[in-house]
């Protein structure tokens, strides 16, 4: 099969390095942007999680790339250690197969400063890669020169904005040239990000790239209770069933992942865990040995959740219904079903979770209930069946029932008016009620999150 990456007159080592790593067909996203990028224009692309935004920006970029300048020609930040480490590999991936000496500096927090100072003075990368604030450290310390850069990316633009890196971007995108060619690339673009949009883009190419669902439709979406059932071992029932080929568990806490971990390892299972309380240098070699494939299992924070971009992940599970931020839930899932292949998402929910499971509908995702029966996951009943009944059938309650039987009977004039006057009223109070249930658990849940 013909690689359709030639259409946008790539270099044939690149075109190569596609063909290894099995990119035939550009995604959706690719197929907007990479035309604008190189033509030279600023690009703002919107697209969901696993859209293939890392490749629609590096793509053209790699393509541009000179080696025999000795000098920075790209910087690319990104709000974590680890999509700075994905964007560093995917990068790595490329510029092998291509000619000449091509240099490509990453620089996060966490790593040996001084290390990295001491290099700089000897060369400059061609390609920077890193988390703003270290990036800023290293231009204030005189020792990364940045200001022959032509090219700014910003990955995950809402991320960045969400972490407070928006500040040190700035500072870093006022050190470059006027004629700056920037990228910015995000899930969704927040009105806060607009002033600083505005500073420093001046007409630039706007492509939105909406799915019509939020997640990928290869991606089975299934919602499992666990009432009454201990959430380790249901997890461990989940992930031993069949035979996945990767598994990543989300939990919302440091303490929830070493819990599941701990109780995983065990039962015999290897496997790996990642949050902000691992060393960076530990951290950064689980990473290398998780997209190595040395584990089957991987159960992670959100700090993960936009760092592990492995085609083969098989099934995610969600331990526990993202709290802080419900996007979460769409960049966890979207760690499966990529690339047009299938996977499966489970999300574990207790009584507490009701309204956050709502919320998560509303955004236009669906679930297939399922749950437990006999030792197998089997599809289930709709939670919300019975609210459903009541709203189709317009059911009364007892004392109206009695109300319309005597109205009827009597036949007196406007006796269908009093009826739906009855109706309203009987709606409004059971509206108040369930407004004063859902105020009274929004107070809860604050005061829990809050101890």
């Amino acid at each position: 099969m013909d690689n359709q990456f030639t259409q946008f007159n790539l270099k044939p080592e690149i075109i190569t390095a596609l063909d290894e790593m099995h990119f035939t067909k550009p995604t959706a996203v690719q197929r907007r942007v990479i035309p604008a990028i190189n033509a030279g224009k600023s690009v703002i692309g919107q697209s969901q999680t696993g859209s293939g935004k890392t490749h629609a920006f590096l793509l053209p970029l790699l393509n541009k790339l000179v080696p025999e300048k000795d000098e920075v020609q790209i910087v690319i930040t990104a709000p974590s250690r680890e999509l700075a480490y994905q964007i560093y590999t995917a990068a790595e991936l490329i510029t092998k197969h291509m000619n000449g000496d091509i240099r490509i500096g990453r620089y996060v927090g966490g790593t040996d400063k001084q290390r990295q100072i001491e290099k700089l003075q000897q060369h400059q990368p061609q390609i920077v890669i890193g988390t703003p604030g270290r990036i800023l450290d290293l231009i204030t310390s005189k020792a990364l020169k940045i200001y022959t850069a032509k090219t700014l990316v910003i990955d995950e633009a809402d991320m960045t904005l969400d972490m407070g890196f928006l500040k040190p971007v700035d500072n870093i995108a006022s050190r470059l040239p006027e004629d700056l060619q920037m990228m910015v690339f995000s899930a969704t673009i927040p009105d806060k990000l607009q002033p600083f949009l505005q500073k420093y883009m001046h007409n630039p190419v706007i492509e939105e790239v909406k799915n019509e669902t939020i997640i990928s439709p290869t991606i089975e979406n299934w919602l499992v209770p666990t009432k009454g059932k201990a959430l380790n071992q249901t997890i461990y029932s989940l992930i031993t069933m069949g035979h996945p080929f990767m598994v990543l568990i989300f939990a919302n806490t440091k303490s929830k992942v070493d819990d599941i971990h701990h109780y995983l390892q065990s039962q015999g299972l290897k496997v790996a865990k990642i949050h902000g309380d691992i060393p960076p240098r530990q951290r950064k070699r689980i990473m290398k040995e998780v997209h190595n494939l040395d584990y089957q299992y991987v159960v992670a924070t959100d700090l993960a959740a936009r760092g592990i971009d492995i085609e083969g992940i098989s099934m995610v599970i969600n331990a526990e219904v993202p709290r802080e931020d419900l996007e979460f839930f769409v960049h966890r899932v979207g760690r499966t079903g990529r690339n047009g292949l299938k996977g499966t998402a489970i999300t574990l929910y207790g009584p507490d979770d009701e309204q956050a499971v709502a919320q998560i509908e509303a955004m236009g995702i669906k679930f297939t209930p399922k749950a437990f029966k006999d030792g197998e996951l089997v599809t289930s009943y709709d939670r919300n069946r019975r609210k459903k009944r009541v709203a189709t059938t317009h059911e009364l309650d007892v004392n109206l029932k009695g109300f319309v039987k005597k109205a009827k009977i009597k036949r007196k004039p406007g006796y269908k008016k009093k009826i739906k006057e009855a109706i309203q009223k009987d709606a409004r109070q059971k509206r108040r009620i369930e407004q004063r249930v859902e105020m009274r658990e929004r107070k809860r849940n604050n005061k829990k999150q809050n101890q």
